[in-house]
């Protein structure tokens, strides 16, 4: 992750309209905010929450709230994430990766 080429910004989460993406079940309530050639986000996960696709691009994981699950597309052991936890992944990272959550999740993402 490189980090150039960013203007200094306060951002007012509250005040950024969020985006509801349904997934495989449940939907999720994204906040976005683009930083250049980063992107940042404040994602909500309703509970049941499940991805419609596996993802193979690159993430920091911050959980503010809640629980979710990073599964694996080729079965290997889902990684547990609970409020306060972070998990990080490298652009083209194998296998490729999705979100679920039981009980819902608020997150925030850059990327």
């Amino acid at each position: 992750m490189r980090l150039a080429d960013i203007p200094e910004e306060r951002v007012d989460w509250s005040r950024e309209a969020p985006t509801r993406t349904e997934g495989a079940s449940g939907h999720a309530l994204t906040r976005r905010r683009l930083c250049g050639a980063l992107q940042q986000r404040v994602v909500e996960y309703a509970p049941g929450y499940l991805a419609d696709h596996w993802c193979a691009k690159g993430h920091v994981l911050f959980v503010l709230g809640g629980a979710l699950v990073i599964e694996h597309e080729d079965g290997s052991p889902a990684i547990a994430l609970d409020e306060g936890m972070s998990w990080a992944v490298g652009d083209d990272a194998r296998p490729a990766h999705r979100v679920r959550t039981e009980g819902g999740a608020r997150v925030f993402i850059v990327d």
